[in-house]
């Protein structure tokens, strides 16, 4: 399991939300130095302060679980969905043909 990658996207979701640590750290009441060991994958956070985390961030607790949940693919596909449907229509069919040429590439996939 990825548990290192929930402080990723924390500290994903804080950059976007233009905080600092020292940000994040005082609106959820927790120090700086804890903030910096969960976004470094050093620390998981219990049940309640991931809580307290994703509301100050004003997301969802599935954005930051993503890769630790066995469903978080559909997660991961609303968002590239979002961002495909800020492509233009040249641009999106480019991804296509790339994603295309990969699973045709994958090892997974017998021919």
């Amino acid at each position: 399991m990825k548990l290192e990658t929930i402080g990723k996207y924390i500290r994903q979701y804080r950059l976007k939300n233009n905080m600092r640590q020292e940000d994040l750290a005082e609106k959820t009441d927790l120090s700086t130095n804890y903030i910096g060991m969960l976004e470094r994958g050093e620390k998981i956070p219990s049940l309640e302060t991931l809580i307290t985390i994703v509301n100050t961030l004003g997301i969802t607790a599935d954005m930051v679980l993503v890769d630790v949940l066995n469903f978080g693919y559909t997660v991961k596909n609303s968002i590239l969905d979002e961002k495909l449907g800020k492509l233009s229509a040249e641009d999106r069919n480019t991804v296509y043909d790339v994603v295309d040429t990969l699973i045709k590439h994958s090892k997974q996939i017998s021919p």
